[in-house]
């Protein structure tokens, strides 16, 4: 029986694919890669290396970096001597980071690069617990009475000597070992950190494998922060399975990047299938009435085609003929867009609009959407190729248990659930009661056993009227528009429904190029009546997907977009609303004008 411990479950792939591409890094435009076997031997470097430094079990080792490499060698070395690993996000600020070193009295922190360092050094003095800190990049400037590079690091792990030590640790390792402490992004409050455990991370392996066939083979695009608990799962299975992983740690370049690799399969948050989408329609706007028809045609042939395979039923020699000419006119060209076809694709993080999972399903690409939360491990549910059902998030995956409550939340219970908040007993007596994780989030099941989730409790609008209004569906049906590159919907305690609106500044620019609208300033293109009423008009053909209360009566246009600097994304870019309507508060009360009458 397989050991419910990750670091013990990846030396066994080491050693079972060693021959096998493992890993890849682009590094000055040429992909470098790393087999299964050498992946082995860098996280034994880096686990003796902890032993040097004298790292025990249950020592708590922080990670401050983008993607790379060696992220998976700190962390892999780090659970290797059964230390307890603490990703912090590679954009929080200074004092962000300055929280969690301090409140898991961090003894090792890894970093990446001068900005990073620099973060960490400028407070140094606060953190009494942290004794080393080791920088990947080579060219950073450090402090060496209290600082490494990775290289001088490594040096002192390649001896054998602690080989027996490094062996028993992994001998003495059981699978309640406490693997992580994530600290959950939290659009409201200071962020709390889930306890997570080895055996709750290898439940995922058992709810993928029951679902999903991943293998040697397979290429994967590993560009979510792997601080993040559902890229750094995923990739813990890719290794676990022998298959590849692609690392970039420029989120920006995924779309060329997946032309390039052509992964086979990898999770993504809806955001990367919400730009495909606009791309494709933004580009059909100025194309012929023929090619638009032609679009359409093929797509309505590729869903036909689709759900004739789903229900396993005959496809005709009709359809077969009409499907090989919209393939080869329409469909093929949006995949090739992605990298080609997929075994699948995920989504999670954020609701994706059930338009945008069909027109990929019609083009031969099936995005999984699923729920999940970092206290869960992250997945709690997930359409997969053999029971899926576009609008929802799946069905629960095996030995979970979901109920609803009156008012409509989720309560979670299963070896997903986290062990609680690091120092936050109260929190946790809060969120976990009788064994049921509290998730916060309103849901139903269908007929049919597949979940769908309408909102946060706490994002909930109740207009003056006492009309309750989910923003996430506003903010979903919005969200595919090719202009608009960030919206919030406003409304709460509000007579009705307004926006404010970050526009996809470079499709901006084109049009008003095409328009012969003057750029001086963003501020005076924003406000330009022809924008103005460009964007109305979108906002008016959005709206007709929603409900009258729901439609969205009044918007501004920003110049510039939310940013975590000024608190008002978290650091998986999720819109602080709170922080928003304090910010912007001026701009939203002059969208009610009636409301502010002497």
């Amino acid at each position: 029986m397989e050991k419910q411990h990750i670091a013990a479950i990846i030396q066994r792939s080491t050693q079972a694919f060693k021959d096998q591409i493992a890993l890849r890094q682009k590094q000055q435009d040429q992909w470098q890669s790393r087999s299964y076997a050498e992946l082995g031997s860098d996280i034994r470097t880096v686990a003796r290396a902890l032993l040097a430094l004298d790292v025990q079990p249950g020592d708590r080792i922080g990670i401050f970096s983008q993607n790379r490499p060696k992220w998976t060698y700190a962390d892999l070395g780090t659970l290797t001597v059964r230390g307890v690993v603490v990703p912090i996000y590679a954009t929080n600020t200074a004092q962000q980071a300055a929280y969690i070193i301090n409140e898991t009295e961090m003894n090792v922190l890894f970093v990446d690069s001068q900005e990073n360092y620099d973060k960490v050094q400028s407070l140094r003095e606060q953190f009494p617990n942290l004794t080393t800190v080791i920088v990947f990049n080579s060219g950073v400037t450090i402090d060496e009475s209290n600082s490494q590079l990775f290289d001088t690091f490594l040096q002192t792990g390649k001896s054998s000597e602690q080989d027996d030590q490094l062996a028993a640790r992994l001998t003495e390792a059981q699978s309640d070992d406490l693997a992580t402490i994530i600290y959950t992004s939290g659009t409201t409050g200071e962020p709390k950190g889930a306890m997570l455990t080895h055996a709750n991370l290898y439940h995922q392996f058992l709810a993928l494998d029951s679902e999903f066939k991943v293998g040697p083979g397979d290429r994967s695009l590993c560009f979510l922060p792997l601080s993040h608990v559902y890229e750094r799962v995923w990739s813990y299975y890719v290794y676990r399975v022998g298959a590849e992983n692609n690392y970039l740690s420029n989120p920006r370049a995924v779309i060329d990047t997946m032309q390039e690799i052509k992964p086979t399969v990898m999770v993504s948050v809806p955001r990367l299938y919400e730009k495909v989408y606009a791309a494709v329609h933004n580009g059909l706007e100025s194309g012929s009435a023929l090619k638009k028809k032609l679009f359409h045609w093929a797509i309505d042939v590729g869903s036909a085609y689709q759900y004739l395979l789903k229900d396993k039923k005959p496809v005709g020699a009709l359809l077969k003929l009409k499907h090989g000419l919209a393939d080869k006119l329409v469909l093929s060209k949006v995949r090739e867009a992605v990298g080609g076809s997929k075994n699948f694709f995920s989504a999670g993080g954020a609701p994706l609009a059930q338009v945008i999972e069909e027109f990929f399903f019609a083009t031969g690409l099936l995005v999984c959407q699923g729920y999940g939360l970092t206290e869960c491990s992250p997945m709690v549910s997930f359409n997969t190729p053999n029971a899926f059902k576009f609008g929802t998030v799946g069905k629960l995956v095996p030995n979970c248990e979901v109920k609803i409550t009156d008012d409509g939340e989720i309560l979670v219970k299963g070896p997903n659930v986290m062990q609680g908040y690091f120092k936050k007993e109260k929190e946790t007596a809060v969120s976990i009661k009788d064994g049921w994780f509290y998730t916060g989030d309103i849901g139903e099941f269908d007929k049919d056993g597949f979940l769908r989730i309408t909102d946060r409790i706490k994002n909930l609008i109740i207009t003056s009227g006492g009309k309750n209004i989910a923003p996430q569906r506003i903010e979903t049906v919005v969200s595919k528009d090719h202009f608009i590159e960030q919206f919030i919907a406003i409304g709460d305690r509000r007579k009705y429904i307004s926006a404010l609106i970050v526009p996809n500044f470079a499709a901006l620019e084109e049009f008003a190029k095409s328009e012969k609208i003057p750029v001086a300033t963003m501020e005076a293109l924003i406000q330009h009546p022809k924008v103005v009423a460009f964007y109305q008009a979108r906002i008016d053909a959005h709206s007709e997907e929603l409900a009258e209360y729901e439609r969205i009566k009044r918007f501004t246009l920003l110049s510039a977009p939310f940013v975590q600097e000024t608190g008002e994304l978290t650091p998986t870019q999720k819109i602080k609303r709170k922080v928003v309507a304090e910010n912007y508060k001026a701009l939203i009360d002059a969208m009610y004008p009636e409301e502010n009458l002497p």
